[in-house]
């Protein structure tokens, strides 16, 4: 199972629609607090729609307690300072995708042991960084099309309606 850990989230919106995201992908949400909102806001809530209670979703008091209680992991940090893209890197399927907070990112004492490990989103100009959950949906998507979109559903289908049907009256 992928996984995407969220390093001291400061907007419910975007947690909200990453929560969203990992439960139509499979994926389980980390949470590393301080988180900047309760978990029971209705933002939060109104962002995930009714998916929320779909998802599986962690919560830890610190950096520290996450690697603690996630020995060994293989922790991806998506950063505006990494070297490498996102797409330049082979994801392992239990790996662990970490996104800092909104306003300031990953510490950079966390990021200078994981330098090797490191994945940034391109972008033009001075552009500080995208959205949130943006990021997010770039990269895990990313993860699962070097996969094969394992386990997902990869058709759609169309309800075809007459020509006289569709017509409005």
């Amino acid at each position: 199972m992928l996984n995407v850990v969220l390093h001291e989230p400061e907007i419910p919106a975007n947690t909200g629609n990453i929560g969203r995201t990992c439960v139509a992908t499979g994926v389980r949400l980390h949470l590393i607090e301080p988180l900047g909102f309760r978990l029971g806001e209705k933002e939060l809530k109104r962002a995930g729609l009714d998916y929320w209670d779909k998802l599986d979703v962690q919560v830890y008091e610190s950096f520290g307690d996450f690697i603690r209680k996630n020995p060994g992991a293989r922790i991806y940090m998506a950063t505006t300072k990494a070297k490498r893209t996102y797409a330049e890197v082979s994801y392992e399927e239990d790996c662990y995708i970490m996104f800092g907070k909104e306003s300031a990112g990953i510490p950079e004492e966390i990021l200078v042991e994981y330098e090797d490990t490191a994945v940034r989103i391109p972008m033009v100009g001075d552009i500080r960084s995208l959205n949130l959950s943006n990021a997010v949906a770039i990269v895990v998507y990313e993860a699962f099309r070097q996969h094969g979109f394992a386990h997902m559903n990869t058709e759609g289908h169309l309800h075809r309606l007459s020509w006289a049907g569709s017509q409005k009256i």
